[in-house]
């Protein structure tokens, strides 16, 4: 390149190409809505844990069943899970803004019947009601910030920072939950949603710009309807999988219509003209890399969190609010890893960052596997800040590398696909690894239910779950603090295992990312249209396979444009055609 090309030119090389320059304006308070997306994500993530809190209040006033318990959960992360392509699609074609605002009225609105609710069944249809809100917010959020922050560096500093807001749930979760069950009722839980989703709709209207595909293309019904039926039974069939067991028919019909329904998708999608989702970006490795690095890191959170939660709560006995005060330092390590994660990479490449995260992510299961029952707070804790540090360093690095992978234009589609890995990679793990603890535990219950003189029935209520055990304990007399010891030392071994299967799928995920993941952006292209990520720390423009029409500069090797410094001519290398 010749020399009076200024370094700093890709930059403005790329903002030439943008057919949507960022309006100075909103450049300038892009942190401030930075802020405002942070705080609309913070009802979704809050209530995926604060609910969990008042599940024993609920079945006390609303006399829900377990079945309904379960249901309540479960209908919102069906419905959320289900519509997060099509809800992200939609965000592209008609404006993101106009998303996340529906979303947050909708969640509000669903928020305010939940609270009201007077029965079970009526708690479940409103709970799935705020999935929509759920599924409208999430996804938009995310592409909203891609396409606020146009600098890389800074791009993946704020999704760092986006990354690690959504891990205060962990504990902002219980705490909140805890602190508001000890005060008031269990419709507060609903009701704390209406002032933070009051105050992130009106600062949304003031800051957040309207953005959207400029393409418009059109609509795809089909497409939505089989992704929508596709990963809703798919959940369906790993939610119920643990309980109904992996053979039982209506799990295996589940899984037989989500294979069938994905299917349908993926053929519907490859021959559509318009599809809502271009599966041409899972031959980017650095986009199927990434997507599948979230799922396992995921798997293994999502399993994790779910035995120690009961580990705090039923071995150490800690009350829900106990427990979110306790895994404060875990939340507050994410919340500073993530962030720094970003300028990691700008040093040391994607590739690397991942493998050390991951690497920090296998070494605090590894340690979290060889704790005990009498494991002292301390100990365990700092065991759970590794896995967090490592989680901080993981997620935000892949994020990025998901979202940087596709054209801009497309941010509300490849927001839904991060997030639809999270929620099957999650499910996944609470549902994989909590079958084989609750297996192990309960064969280990069925070898010491004879010394303590159980009987059949008590037998098989001690291993349904170590909660049910300490209830059969106080039925024992004399032998009920041998009992309690022994219940809990089968469910910390059952939860050794898991941790440690965990830790094994870690170790696969990061395989994976020292094959296929790219260490930096320019190593990858996406077929078509101009990278939202083109360049990375050369003065190369990187375009897609097909981004220009005919041969014009097929075989160029550069073009020429004027620089914004001087307005003379500059050659700049092409790569990608």
């Amino acid at each position: 390149m010749p020399s009076s090309a200024p370094k700093s030119m890709t930059s403005e090389v790329v903002e030439m190409i943008e057919a949507d320059p960022i309006d100075p304006k909103v450049h300038e308070r892009r942190w401030i809505i930075l802020g405002v997306l942070c705080m609309s994500l913070l009802i979704i993530v809050m209530d995926n844990t604060i609910l969990n809190v008042a599940i024993p209040s609920l079945m006390t006033d609303l006399g829900a069943t377990n079945s309904q318990v379960q249901w309540i959960v479960d209908s919102y992360v069906l419905v959320f899970a289900g519509l997060l392509l099509t809800t992200g699609s939609l965000s592209d074609r008609f404006g993101r803004k106009g998303a996340l605002q529906l979303g947050i009225v909708l969640f509000g609105m669903g928020s305010i019947a939940a609270a009201m609710s007077e029965s079970a069944n009526q708690l479940i249809f409103t709970r799935a009601f705020m999935g929509i809100g759920g599924a409208l917010i999430m996804p938009a959020t995310l592409s909203i910030l891609m396409n606020v922050f146009r600098d890389p560096k800074e791009r993946g500093r704020a999704i760092a920072i986006w990354a690690g807001f959504s891990g205060l749930g962990v504990a902002i979760g219980p705490m909140t939950g805890g602190f508001l069950l000890e005060h008031f009722s269990w419709q507060s839980v609903f009701w704390v949603n209406i002032p933070i989703g009051i105050t992130a709709l009106i600062l949304g209207m003031i800051f957040v710009p309207t953005s959207r595909d400029p393409n418009k293309s059109k609509l795809d019904p089909i497409g939505a309807v089989l992704s929508f039926v596709g990963l809703a039974t798919l959940l369906f069939g790993i939610i119920e999988g643990p309980g109904n067991g992996w053979t039982d028919p209506v799990v295996i019909g589940a899984f037989i219509v989500a294979i069938t329904a994905l299917g349908s998708f993926i053929a519907w999608e490859r021959h559509n003209p318009t599809p809502m989702l271009d599966l041409s970006v899972f031959r980017s490795a650095r986009f199927s890399a990434a997507s599948g690095t979230i799922t396992i890191v995921f798997f293994a959170l999502m399993g994790s969190l779910f035995l120690m939660t009961q580990y705090w709560q039923l071995v150490h006995g800690y009350s829900p609010l106990e427990a979110g005060v306790h895994l404060l330092p875990y939340a507050a390590t994410m919340m500073i890893v993530a962030p720094l994660s970003a300028r990691f990479v700008e040093r040391a490449g994607t590739k690397r960052v991942v493998l050390i995260g991951l690497t920090l992510v296998t070494t605090g299961l590894l340690l979290l596997s060889t704790i005990a029952a009498d494991s002292p707070y301390p100990m365990v804790i700092s065991f759970f800040m590794v896995m967090a540090a490592g989680m901080g360093m993981t997620m935000a690095p892949a994020t990025e590398s998901v979202m940087g992978s596709l054209p801009r234009e497309k941010a509300g589609v490849g927001s839904a696909i991060n997030d639809t890995t999270r929620q099957v990679g999650g499910a996944l793990g609470v549902a994989i690894i909590g079958s084989v603890v609750s297996s192990v535990y309960a064969t280990q219950i069925g070898s010491t239910a004879s010394q303590f003189g159980l009987d059949a029935s008590q037998t098989a209520t001690a291993q349904s779950s170590l909660g049910a055990a300490q209830g059969v304990a106080n039925e024992l007399g004399t032998q009920t603090a041998g009992f309690l010891s022994a219940a809990s030392d089968s469910f910390v071994d059952a939860l050794s295992i898991g941790l440690r299967i965990s830790a094994f799928v870690v170790i696969i995920a990061a395989i994976v990312a020292w094959r296929f993941l790219p260490s930096h952006a320019r190593e990858a292209t996406m077929p078509g249209l101009p990278l939202v990520d083109p360049v990375d720390d050369s003065d190369t423009v990187f375009f897609g396979p097909g981004a220009f029409d005919g041969d014009v500069i097929a075989e160029a090797e550069a073009i020429t444009i004027d620089t914004v410094h001087d307005g003379a001519p500059a050659s700049v290398p092409v790569a990608g055609n």
